[in-house]
């Protein structure tokens, strides 16, 4: 039913609109995880046509200098969370179309064989809360199912060192923490830990030049704002829904998620802000995700 919607939407004309208008003088900010690059092809192609793809620090550069000339016409940036082992494969269309992208990474756990907490094969489902729970309850429920965050295990999540800096020449690594917690359910030591010492570890372990930091799971608090300045972040994006300006925060930047779909027709309507949009007309606050409010 839902991929009927999409198709429905697509011709609709609504997104064309959406592209040619609302984003005309935006900056829309995709995010991804782990699409898969047979099936990225085609997406990041239309995506290429259709948008101006910049960089991220393209579009901090042109907020400081308070400068929209510096900033194409429907302007698009691509960030990828997580540091996932399959982006490594999409180096090649980077290459060929000649974009760049972000992919935030989770410190911890890049050129490592440990996993992401919510991508590990547990006995029992997760608990449908557990992203709620605060962060030392639901280290311990993950403990009991037998995992540890800084265990090593066979296969690995994430890519490795030598693919990053294979890949530096098209992408530009940024935060995402150590270990990916839900940053408001941590207390403020471990949040502070988090935030910092997961930007020490890429810039002193592998080089990285470290200006941005995705918040987990898109949450986020005041406080976590004030320990992502305090840490020395220049901006932070989340999954709030709506497109960017050179007015824009810079530490609540917003996204669009597309879900790493392969589908044309699911790509248009989310990549043109669409469907987010009649999301949050269906009451939904922020499209994607929730703040919290310490």
């Amino acid at each position: 039913m839902v991929r009927l919607l999409y198709k429905l939407l697509r011709y609709s004309g609504l997104p064309v609109l959406f592209r040619e208008w609302v984003q005309k003088d935006k900056v829309t900010i995709l995010m991804l995880h782990d699409i898969d690059p047979d099936g990225a092809a085609k997406c990041l192609s239309y995506l290429k046509k259709h948008y101006n793809i910049i960089a991220l620090r393209d579009f901090i550069k042109a907020v400081k200098n308070n400068s929209q000339n510096d900033l194409p016409s429907k302007a698009l940036i691509l960030t990828f969370d997580d540091g996932h082992k399959g982006n490594f494969e999409l180096l090649t269309l980077f290459k060929e179309l000649q974009i760049p992208a972000t992919i935030f990474l989770c410190a911890g756990i890049v050129d490592t064989h440990r996993h992401y907490w919510f991508e590990h094969d547990y006995p029992a489902a997760l608990p449908k809360d557990i992203k709620k729970m605060d962060n030392r309850s639901r280290l311990e429920w993950l403990e009991k199912q037998g995992f540890n965050i800084t265990q090593e295990y066979p296969d690995r999540h994430a890519i490795q060192r030598e693919e990053m800096e294979a890949m530096k020449e098209m992408v530009d690594f940024q935060a995402h923490t150590i270990f990916h917690p839900c940053l408001p359910t941590c207390d403020e030591q471990e949040e502070r830990q988090e935030i910092s010492e997961g930007k020490q570890i890429l810039e002193q372990n592998f080089g990285c030049d470290i200006y941005a930091i995705a918040y987990p799971n898109g949450d986020y608090s005041q406080r976590t704002i004030e320990l992502t300045k305090e840490a020395g972040y220049q901006c932070a994006v989340t999954v709030d829904y709506g497109f960017n300006t050179i007015k824009s925060d810079l530490f609540r930047l917003k996204r669009l998620s597309i879900n790493d779909t392969h589908d044309m027709n699911e790509l248009i309507v989310k990549s043109s802000g669409l469907w987010g949009f009649l999301k949050t007309r269906n009451g939904k606050k922020n499209g994607y995700s929730s703040v919290y409010v310490h």
